[in-house]
C-alpha cells in the first residue's frame, strides 16, 4: 500500500471508538450504579432524563469498535472471546437490562421500584464486566499460535476484580460530574457532596492497580521502571486532573469536574495503551501478527471514513440541542 500502515490506522480507530465508547458510555453507566444512593425518586427522574437524549446513540461507538475489531484484526477474536465468553457476556446481559429498564421505568408505576432495581444493577454489572475484561487484558492471556489453550474462568481473578471494582468507581465519578452540570437545586447539591469521595475511591484504586499491575505483568514494568521517559507525563497529567476536579468542586464551578473528569478518563486510557503497545494479543502478539489482509483493511477503511463523520456530527447534534439543565418534573418522555 505505498508504505501505509493500515494496521496502525486501524489500531488508531478502534482505540478512538473504544475511548468514545467509555466516556460517552460512561456517564450513563455511572448514573445506574449511583441509582440506589440518590436522595430520592424525583432525583432519579433527573438522572435519567439527563441522559434520555443520548444514551442509546451513545453504544454506536461500542458497536464501532467491536466490528472494526473483527473486520481488522479478526484473529484477536480468536483469542478475546473463548477467553472472555462469561466476561462479554455478562456485559451484554447488563446493558440489555439497563436498557430494558431505561424504557420500561418512564412507564411503570406500581412496579417502578423493579425497574429501578434492574436500571442499578444492569448498569453496575455492565461496568464491572467491562473493567474485569481490561484487566483480563493487562495480565495477558494463556496463547498458542493464537489459540486460547486457557479456562473459562482464568479472566476471573483478584486483579481483575480489583480492576472491575475500579471501572465501577470511575464511572460513578463520571456520573456525579455529569449531573452536576446538567442538574440543578438539592440533586446538584448531592452531586457535589458525593464527587469527592468517588474522587477518593478511585484514586485508592488507581494507586493498588498501578503497583499491582508490574507484578501481574513484567513487561509493563519494564516498560515502566526500564528507564525515565516521556510517558510518565500521562500519570502527571491525570494526577493533574484530580486535583481540578477537587478544586472545581470546592469552587462550585458546573461545566469544570465533568470536563476533567474526561480528561482524567483519557490520561489513564493513553497510559495503558503505552503499558501494552503494539501488542494487542498479550503476552506478545502485536497488532501486525493479528490484522487481516491488507485488502480487507482497505475495504473497511473506506467505508469507517464516511461513518465516523456522520456519526459525530448527529452525536454533537444531539449534544447541542438537548443543552442545558434538566429540571424535575421535566423529561423528554
Amino acid at each position: 500500500m505505498g508504505g501505509i500502515d493500515l494496521a496502525l490506522i486501524w489500531a488508531v480507530i478502534i482505540g478512538f471508538g473504544v475511548i468514545m465508547y467509555v466516556l460517552m458510555d460512561g456517564f450513563d453507566l455511572g448514573l445506574g450504579i449511583l441509582f440506589p444512593f440518590a436522595p430520592d425518586e424525583d432525583a432519579r427522574d433527573v438522572m435519567m432524563n439527563s441522559v434520555a437524549p443520548v444514551w442509546d446513540g451513545n453504544e454506536t461507538w461500542l458497536v464501532l469498535g467491536g466490528a472494526g475489531l473483527l473486520g481488522a484484526f479478526p484473529l484477536v477474536y480468536s483469542v478475546f472471546l473463548p477467553a472472555l465468553y462469561i466476561g462479554v457476556f455478562l456485559m451484554l446481559a447488563g446493558l440489555i437490562f439497563r436498557g430494558v429498564a431505561f424504557e420500561f421505568r418512564f412507564k411503570s408505576r406500581a412496579n417502578r421500584h423493579w425497574w429501578n432495581r434492574a436500571f442499578c444493577w444492569g448498569s453496575a454489572v455492565a461496568a464491572f464486566a467491562q473493567g474485569a475484561v481490561v484487566g483480563a487484558y493487562i495480565q495477558g492471556f494463556a496463547v498458542e499460535g493464537f489459540v486460547y489453550v486457557g479456562g473459562p474462568l482464568d479472566w476471573l481473578t483478584p486483579f481483575t476484580v480489583l480492576t472491575g471494582v475500579g471501572l465501577m468507581a470511575g464511572y460513578a465519578l463520571l456520573g456525579a460530574t455529569w449531573l452536576i452540570m446538567k442538574s440543578e437545586g438539592h440533586v446538584q447539591a448531592w452531586a457535589y457532596r458525593i464527587t469527592p469521595t468517588l474522587l477518593a475511591l478511585v484514586l485508592a484504586v488507581f494507586l493498588i492497580i498501578s503497583l499491582w499491575t508490574p507484578f501481574v505483568n513484567p513487561d509493563v514494568w519494564e516498560r515502566w521502571f526500564g528507564h525515565i521517559q516521556l510517558i510518565w507525563i500521562f500519570p502527571a497529567l491525570a494526577l493533574a486532573c484530580a486535583a481540578l476536579i477537587y478544586h472545581a468542586v470546592r469552587c462550585r464551578r458546573e461545566g469544570l469536574p465533568f470536563v476533567a473528569t474526561v480528561g482524567l478518563y483519557i490520561f489513564t486510557y493513553l497510559g495503558l495503551v503505552v503499558s501494552k503497545w503494539p501488542v494487542i494479543v498479550p503476552p506478545n502478539y502485536t497488532i501486525w501478527d493479528a490484522s487481516s489482509a491488507p485488502e480487507s483493511q482497505l475495504f473497511l477503511l473506506i467505508g469507517v471514513l464516511f461513518v465516523i463523520p456522520i456519526v459525530l456530527t448527529y452525536t454533537a447534534w444531539t449534544y447541542w440541542v438537548f443543552r442545558g439543565k434538566v429540571k424535575v418534573g421535566e423529561g423528554y418522555h
